[in-house]
Formats: C-alpha cells, structure tokens, sequence
C-alpha cells in the first residue's frame, strides 16, 4: 500500500527572490548547496535530472510541475508501483530583501523503507536548506567550483561518530551551533571555521573561507561528508583523498 509522508519547513533567507530562484531553479545554482550533479529544463513539463551515479549508483528524473520565476517551483517524480516523492518552493519577498522559503516534500514511500530511512530524510531537507540559506548569506554570487560528495562506512555507534566528528573539528565537550573551529584532517591543511548550522545527531555544516563541510550521519548509520568549495585555490584529488581516508579511519 505504501506510507505517505510530508516534511514541511519555512526559513527566512538573507536574499531576494531572484537570488533565490538562480540558486534553486538552475544547475549551477542547485549544485552550490545541494548533493549531486542537477540539470533543469527552465519551464514547466520540463525535466529536472539529479546525477548521483558517481556516488550513490542513480540518476533521478523529475518532472517540473510548476515554474512561477521568483515565485514558485515544484517537481515530481514516480514508479510505477504508484510510490512518487514532490518537492515544492513557495517565495515569498519581505522588506530588507530577505525572503521567506515555504518548503514541502511529500508522497507515498514503498513498505521497503521504515521509521529510520524517513526520520534520516527529514533530516537530510532540513540539513540541505540550512546549506542554502549558509550559500546565500556567505557566498552570494557565486558558484561552487567543487561539489563533493562521499560516501564512507556504516557505523554501530552514534557517540563514537560524533566524537570522531568533534575530533576533526578540534572541539572538547559538545558541539554547538556558531562555535569557533579548527578541521584537522590529515592530508590537508589546518583550516578555521563556525559551525553554521547543527541538526545532532545528524548532521553538522562547518563554513570555512573556502566553502561549507558536511558532516552526516545518514541511513543506517552511514558516514557521509559534503564539501562545496568556492575556490580556485584548492585541489579536489587531494582533499578527495584526504576525507576519504579519514571517512575509513572514523570506524578504526
């Protein structure tokens, strides 16, 4: 029969309309907050392709549903067996040019997926539109030069991984939302950055002067990390290497 399901959020965005059109409705855009590889047929029937083959094995095909420029958009995609997932943006401009995001995923999961997989979806929304709100605020304008996302282990232990993740954070007692941070991952440099945004125990989004770090613990206790660099300066097969092997070493 499957199981329906909706996640709802609203947050306020330091960016007009149009600003957060740009970074939702088009490739580049949606590439600087967001996982994977996005292309979008600019109209409405049009496609909106997510590639995630390189890391996760899939490509997804969405039908947009509605294209309102600086207004509203939605998509949808679905089997055949009658389970379909839709996401919806609703703008809305304030004074100051800040705006309000209206967000909605919703639709029929199959009876394969439980409690954990959507508690792990719902955090992934909110996890991803508080990346956006980070991109909009602290790197209006621009465009990720690398959008990396990998997929490391499964882990037994939730306090291991979180403290494995204040390890590389070189943070002592718990991890709190605006704390001052130095990622320590062996291979790369030493580099200061804040905790932007928190969602324990799932995930945690570090901004450096070079992008914005994902720290997850995803479905079944899979160790993700997501790095959406704006820098010329850096160089992806090093850092690539580097979180891999520390993504190895978190279960050690």
């Amino acid at each position: 029969m499957g199981n329906d399901f909706e996640v709802t959020d609203e947050i306020t965005l330091d960016a007009t309309p149009e600003q957060v059109w740009a970074a939702i409705a088009t490739g580049p855009g949606v590439d600087s907050w967001f996982m994977g590889r996005t292309e979008i047929e600019p109209r409405e029937g049009g496609t909106n392709t997510l590639d995630m083959a390189d890391a996760m094995g899939f490509v997804q095909k969405s039908t947009i549903t509605a294209w309102e420029p600086g207004n509203r958009l939605a998509f949808r995609e679905g089997g055949q067996d009658g389970t379909f997932s839709a996401f919806e943006y609703l703008l809305e401009g304030r004074d100051g040019g800040s705006t309000v995001l209206r967000f909605v995923h919703s639709g029929i999961l199959s009876d394969d997926w439980d409690e954990e997989y959507y508690d792990s979806m719902k955090a992934g929304d909110l996890m991803y539109l508080r990346q956006l709100a980070a991109y909009l605020k602290h790197f209006p304008g621009r465009h990720a030069t690398r959008n990396l996302f990998l997929v490391g282990p499964a882990v037994s232990d939730t306090e291991r991984v979180w403290s494995r993740f204040a390890d590389a954070l070189s943070v002592t007692g718990e991890i709190g939302r605006g704390a001052r941070v130095r990622l320590n991952v062996p291979g790369l440099p030493a580099t200061d950055g804040v905790v932007e945004f928190l969602g324990l125990p799932y995930f945690a989004g570090v901004r450096t002067r070079h992008g914005i770090i994902l720290l997850v613990k995803g479905y079944r206790n899979v160790l993700v990390v997501g790095y959406h660099s704006f820098s010329d300066d850096e160089d992806e097969c090093e850092i690539e290497t580097a979180w891999r092997s520390w993504l190895e070493s978190a279960v050690v």
